[in-house]
C-alpha cells in the first residue's frame, strides 16, 4: 500500500523527464572547456533534430522559440507598416516578435476540429487587409496548439494562392504528424521551444527550422550579434544574442534519447484520460479529428459543459488546486489581451468559448497510474457533490 506522503504529492501540469545520460554530455562540455554559446554539444543537438524532423530541414538552436519566430520575421522582411497573420488562440509568444519588428499582428479565430487555425477566417482576413491596407499580409503564423497539428493543407493552400510565407509555431508539437509529415517542417521557417515544460527540454531554449542553406547561415548570423565577416569587430547588421548554450545543448541531446518515448507516453496517458472520462456527460477531450492527425497530446485538455456535468471549468480549476493538483486554463486568445485590443481580429467566437469552457489537465511523462486516478477522481467527485 502507497504510504500517504506518496498518496497526496503534489501533481504537476507537464514535469520534465531525464534520460538519465544529460549529465554525460554536461560533464563533456565542461572537461573540454566549452561552457560556450557554440560547440560540438550545439551542432550535435542540432543535426539531431534535423535527422529526427527529416523533409532535408535545417535546424539553428536558439535560447527560445520567441526568438526563434523573431529571426523569421526579419529573414523575410517584415517591418514598420507591415501586417502579419496570427492565430489568436496560443501563447502571447507567437505574437509579441510581430511588435519586436515593429509590425502589426492581425489575429484569426480557431476552427472548432483541431481549436487551430480557421482556414475559412484566414482567407476573409487576408482578403479584407488587402482591401483595407492596398496590400497583403508579409506573413502568416499558425500553431499547432497543444501538440493538434492545424489543418496544414487548407492553409498551405491558401498561403500559396496569396504568395504569403508561412512560419509555424511548433513549439508545443515536436513529434506530432500532420498526413504522416512531421510538424516544424512545412512552413519556410518553423519554431520549436525546449522550455522546462515541453516535449523535451533544455531547461530554456528554442530552434529554427529552415528551409534552406542560406536561411540558416542567416540565422546563425543574426543570432551572434551580425558580426561581419573581418578579422575585427564590424557589424553592417543589428543581431541579436540568441544562441543555445552548449551546456543547455548537452541536455537536449539527452532528451533526444527519450523523445519517442515522451510522445508515446504522453499519448498513452491522454488515451487514459479519455478511457476514464468516457462515462462522464459534459467532459470532451481535445481529438484527433481523422486519421490525418497524430498529436504528440502535449497537455491533455477538456472542455466542460457546465450544464451536462454541473459543475464549471474554475470550479474544477479550484478543486484540484486544493487537491494539490496543478491544471491550467486555457491559453486566452490574443484578441481579448489588453495588449492588443486594438488589433484587428477576423472569427466567430470559436476561441472565446474554448477559453471560457477549457482546462489543461497534467499530462506529463512522469506521471503514475496513481496520479491519473487521482485527478480524474476529482472531476467525479465534484460532479457528485453540486
Amino acid at each position: 500500500m502507497l504510504n500517504s506522503k506518496i498518496m497526496n504529492k503534489k501533481i504537476w501540469l507537464s514535469l520534465a523527464h531525464m534520460s538519465g545520460v544529460e549529465q554525460k554530455f554536461i560533464q563533456e562540455a565542461f572537461d573540454t572547456n566549452w561552457v560556450v554559446p557554440l560547440g560540438p554539444n550545439v551542432n550535435a543537438f542540432e543535426k539531431s533534430l534535423e535527422d529526427y524532423l527529416e523533409e532535408n530541414k535545417k535546424v539553428v538552436a536558439l535560447i527560445s522559440g520567441t526568438s526563434a519566430i523573431h529571426l523569421a520575421l526579419i529573414q523575410l522582411g517584415v517591418g514598420f507598416g507591415d501586417e502579419v497573420i496570427c492565430q489568436s488562440f496560443t501563447f502571447v509568444a507567437t505574437a509579441n516578435p510581430i511588435i519586436y519588428v515593429n509590425a502589426s499582428p492581425v489575429f484569426v479565430d480557431s476552427e472548432k476540429e483541431t481549436w487551430n487555425m480557421s482556414p475559412d477566417f484566414l482567407e476573409i482576413a487576408i482578403k479584407d487587409r488587402i482591401s483595407k491596407t492596398g496590400k497583403k499580409p508579409k506573413a502568416i503564423i499558425p500553431v499547432h496548439l497543444y501538440g493538434m497539428p492545424a489543418n496544414m493543407d487548407a492553409i498551405l493552400k491558401i498561403a500559396n494562392k496569396y504568395s504569403i510565407p508561412v512560419i509555424e509555431d511548433a513549439a508545443e508539437a515536436l513529434g506530432s504528424k500532420y498526413k504522416n509529415k512531421k510538424c516544424g517542417t512545412f512552413g519556410e521557417f518553423a519554431c520549436l521551444s525546449f522550455n522546462g515544460n515541453k516535449i523535451i527540454t533544455t531547461s530554456g531554449g528554442g530552434a529554427l527550422v529552415c528551409s534552406t542553406t542560406e536561411e540558416t547561415i542567416k540565422t546563425m548570423f543574426y543570432a551572434t550579434q551580425a558580426r561581419d565577416d573581418a578579422p575585427h569587430y564590424q557589424h553592417s547588421e543589428i543581431g541579436y544574442n540568441y544562441r543555445m548554450s552548449n551546456i543547455c545543448a548537452g541536455i537536449g541531446r539527452g532528451q533526444m534519447t527519450v523523445l519517442d518515448y515522451h510522445v508515446a507516453r504522453r499519448r498513452e496517458i491522454h488515451s487514459k484520460y479519455s478511457d476514464k472520462l468516457s462515462k462522464l456527460s459534459g467532459i470532451s477531450l481535445l481529438e484527433n479529428p481523422s486519421l490525418d492527425y497524430q498529436s504528440n497530446h502535449w497537455l491533455t485538455c477538456v472542455q466542460i459543459d457546465s450544464v451536462k456535468v454541473g459543475f464549471t471549468q474554475e470550479d474544477l480549476r479550484l478543486a484540484m488546486d486544493k487537491a494539490d493538483i496543478e491544471t491550467r486554463p486555457l491559453w486566452k486568445p490574443m484578441h481579448l489581451q489588453p495588449v492588443f485590443a486594438d488589433s484587428p481580429f477576423y472569427g466567430d467566437g470559436t476561441s472565446e468559448a474554448l477559453f471560457e469552457k477549457g482546462l489543461c489537465l497534467p499530462s506529463s511523462p512522469v506521471l503514475s497510474e496513481n496520479d491519473i486516478d487521482r485527478v480524474v477522481n476529482v472531476i467525479y467527485s465534484l460532479s457528485k457533490t453540486v
